[in-house]
């Protein structure tokens, strides 16, 4: 039997394990493997978003395994598809009887699953989605705020779009611009948020002096995107802004440098989380801009293993020979979770693993994660966590390849800026 003094002297030893004051021993020690399900899209137009899974999973069980903790991970893929998604939770909720459920990366994933698991009373932990879409796309009626309720099984960390706006136009106003701005937003769960009248850019950008141009919504893995490049170039739009997947910007900034539209910004949200996505572009990725949720620089630690963000992202390129990417800290920050969640309850009982997420104060590779209501509006001040936002470009190196470089720090000062916003030339 792994006792309470076991537990602490190893974690101890190890450092794999991070103390919180006033807990008591968990139902860890008591034998049988802990079931974590998890769930993201490994495959698909979105299958980016899951590239460090592998390694951030495998980290997790090593590090586990060497405090003398028991897990056990079941790994799905939602094909990037929302009723994949929905399917493969279903399996792990009846199936393989997970007694926590997590999900990563989009609303396409993140919303279906966390769905299901509120529907069974299933404890489940997201990310990697704004909050907004996560939240008001789960409401059984999204267009009216005032029947919005909270959630009792499922909790969700990331930052929202007033976070992803203010670090847009914060960008913006380093460089001169005539503020005029084309967007572009699909008919998804992220691109419906962010064009909304209410709750997304057209507001606050029209507050700020801006002139939104949104030509309307349009499909994902859309292969013709000459009617929105010529009503921005109609509109003199300078910049550009929205939340594409990852084939879409592609298709979209080949086809503008062919038509000769060329504005001085381009801040889109998504596409350009990934180096292969800016590489793709060959010189074109230069001084493209994007939202920066995590990075090598950000100055916090894993309270699983100890390691810095700087620590995570060398382990990254060096198992995987690729540049560390954006999800890697949130992935990580989902598994540390994961473990102090149920340091405080029994895996078996899932009230009590609910109560325990609810309870959570825990300082991650991401940062500080606490269900505690903080700079959100009452609806969502139970099952929404903040982590902070920045900004960033992408520069092309003189040997090939890009690097992410923090340009606004604005809205989160204690992650340190790496240059100044430079116009695409």
């Amino acid at each position: 039997m792994f006792t309470r003094r076991d537990f602490i002297k190893t974690a101890a030893a190890t450092g794999a394990l991070a103390t919180t004051s006033g807990l008591s021993m968990p139902a860890l020690a008591r034998g049988g493997a802990i079931k974590l399900g998890y769930v993201s899209p490994q495959t698909g137009p979105l299958a980016a978003f899951a590239e460090a899974d592998k390694f951030i999973v495998d980290g997790f069980m090593a590090a586990t395994k060497a405090a003398g903790l028991e897990f056990e991970v079941i790994v799905k893929d939602s094909q990037s598809n929302p009723n994949r998604a929905a399917e493969v939770a279903k399996q792990l909720i009846v199936d393989d009887e997970v007694h926590l459920m997590l999900v990563a990366s989009t609303p396409e994933t993140t919303n279906p699953v966390a769905t299901t698991c509120e529907a069974e009373e299933v404890p489940c932990i997201s990310t990697a989605a704004p909050w907004q879409p996560w939240f008001i796309g789960q409401q059984a009626n999204p267009g009216d705020p005032s029947s919005w309720k909270p959630f009792n099984s499922v909790f969700h960390f990331f930052w929202g779009l007033e976070d992803v706006i203010a670090v847009y136009t914060n960008m913006w106003g380093q460089l001169e611009t005539n503020k005029k701005v084309g967007g572009l937003f699909p008919n998804d769960g992220d691109g419906n948020a962010w064009g909304d009248k209410t709750v997304g850019f057209p507001p606050v950008l029209d507050k700020g002096g801006y002139t939104l141009t949104d030509p309307g919504r349009y499909q994902n893995l859309t292969d013709d995107f000459s009617a929105q490049i010529n009503t921005f170039k109609s509109g003199g739009c300078e910049i550009v802004t929205g939340v594409m997947i990852p084939p879409d910007f592609t298709t979209f900034w080949n086809q503008a440098q062919q038509q000769g539209f060329k504005p001085r910004i381009a801040s889109i949200g998504k596409a350009i989380l990934f180096p292969q996505s800016v590489e793709a572009l060959g010189r074109n990725g230069h001084n493209l801009s994007c939202e920066v949720w995590w990075s090598a620089s950000h100055p916090f630690k894993s309270s699983l293993t100890g390691d810095s963000a700087a620590a995570l992202a060398e382990g990254f390129t060096k198992a995987t020979g690729r540049p560390w990417t954006q999800p890697i800290g949130f992935v990580h920050a989902l598994f540390e979770l994961a473990v102090d969640v149920m340091k405080r309850a029994d895996p078996t009982d899932a009230q009590a693993v609910i109560a325990a997420i609810a309870a959570t104060k825990l300082d991650t590779i991401v940062g500080p994660v606490a269900w505690d209501g903080a700079n959100l509006p009452p609806f969502a001040a139970r099952n929404v966590a903040k982590t902070p936002l920045v900004g960033g470009q992408w520069r092309l190196k003189e040997g090939g390849g890009y690097d992410l470089v923090i340009t606004d720090n604005q809205t989160a000062p204690a992650i340190p800026t790496g240059g100044k916003m430079e116009a695409i030339a």
